[in-house]
């Protein structure tokens, strides 16, 4: 038996199974090789990998892995989970019956790409999220924002940052009042109308085509699309999750743990509680996910906590998800 199982093997899964190596824990991480920045080209602001491919930072990863003989890295999905803290039991898309004391979820979320013909197509090239991720590549040009909500007016004073002209497209919703006075004052041109489709002009360009009106031609969009975990095993086991302005993410404890006992949660798919308020900063932070295993070899209920960092972004009162 395994002390721990952890699923999903992209950063957090990754780093989280690197520090339980180094304790000489016994480890298996399930992963199928779908992490959510694989439509990401480089990665950045990430110390000691800035700018480069996210699938070369977790091949990197892996070999560096494989130095720590507790650790097992396995090319499989996770079907089920059963059992309780001390003997949860995992199936595999394989077949295979794995045991564990304990359970680390980390297999990210999944972004809902919007029923607009091109917007799938373009997202990680010409369609992005984060700023931090893909600004300073386009600084100083013309960019475009897609209305999701009031977190989006923060969006707009955030980039300010990395450019003076930006157009914001309503996409058929209705801004309020208010925020429209001040994207007036701010200079700050709202398009309205639907988005029928968007094109693609090569590198980070995007065309975006409109139910009314013409064209409007964007040297990079920005859009937050809502998310949700990518696998369905939280809900299987009942775990409780909260919703938030982009989507559905798992409830945690300070320790990481979630409602069950004895499973924990890494990455983006649970809650974090670092949010920023107001207005919008950039913070790079550590942050701890508590993963406890009982010693079975000595004090039968002795535990021990390890850090699971990850270095993250709270950009906005919303948005805490990127490429790195």
């Amino acid at each position: 038996m395994d002390d721990v199982i952890i699923i999903g093997g992209s950063f957090a899964g990754l780093a989280g199974a690197l520090q339980l190596g180094r304790a000489r824990r016994k480890v298996t991480v399930l992963d199928t090789g779908l992490p959510r920045n694989r439509f990401a080209g480089h990665s950045h602001g990430l110390l000691g990998h800035d700018h480069k491919p996210p699938l070369d930072i977790l091949a990197e990863a892996r070999q560096q892995l494989a130095r720590y003989p507790t650790i097992r890295l396995v090319n499989a999905r996770a079907d089920s989970i059963s059992g309780a803290i001390d003997d949860f039991s995992v199936l595999t898309g394989d077949g295979e019956s794995l045991g564990a004391r304990r359970l680390i979820l980390s297999y990210g979320v999944a972004d809902q790409m919007p029923d607009v013909p091109g917007f799938a197509e373009g997202w990680g090239t010409s369609i992005v999220p984060c700023p931090y991720c893909d600004g300073f590549e386009v600084a100083g040009q013309h960019w475009g924002l897609v209305w999701s909500g009031r977190q989006s007016h923060n969006y707009v004073r955030l980039y300010h940052d990395w450019t003076d002209t930006l157009t914001l497209f309503a996409d058929g919703h209705d801004i309020p009042p208010d925020i429209r006075a001040d994207l007036a004052r701010r200079n700050i041109p709202v398009v309205d109308g639907r988005i029928i489709e968007i094109a693609h002009r090569g590198g980070h360009n995007a065309t975006v085509k409109l139910d009314t009106g013409p064209n409007v031609a964007v040297d990079i969009l920005f859009a937050h699309p809502r998310n949700k975990p990518s696998a369905s095993l939280h809900e299987s086991l009942g775990l409780a999750t909260v919703n938030t302005p982009l989507g559905i993410a798992l409830k945690v404890d300070e320790r990481r743990e979630t409602s069950m006992p004895g499973i924990y949660a890494a990455g983006d798919m649970c809650e974090y509680d670092s949010v920023v308020h107001g207005r919008v900063v950039r913070i790079e932070h550590e942050e701890v996910a508590a993963a406890h295993a009982q010693r079975a070899e000595r004090l039968e209920r002795q535990q021990f906590y390890l850090r699971v960092h990850r270095v993250e972004r709270c950009f906005s009162l919303a948005f805490r998800g990127c490429d790195a």
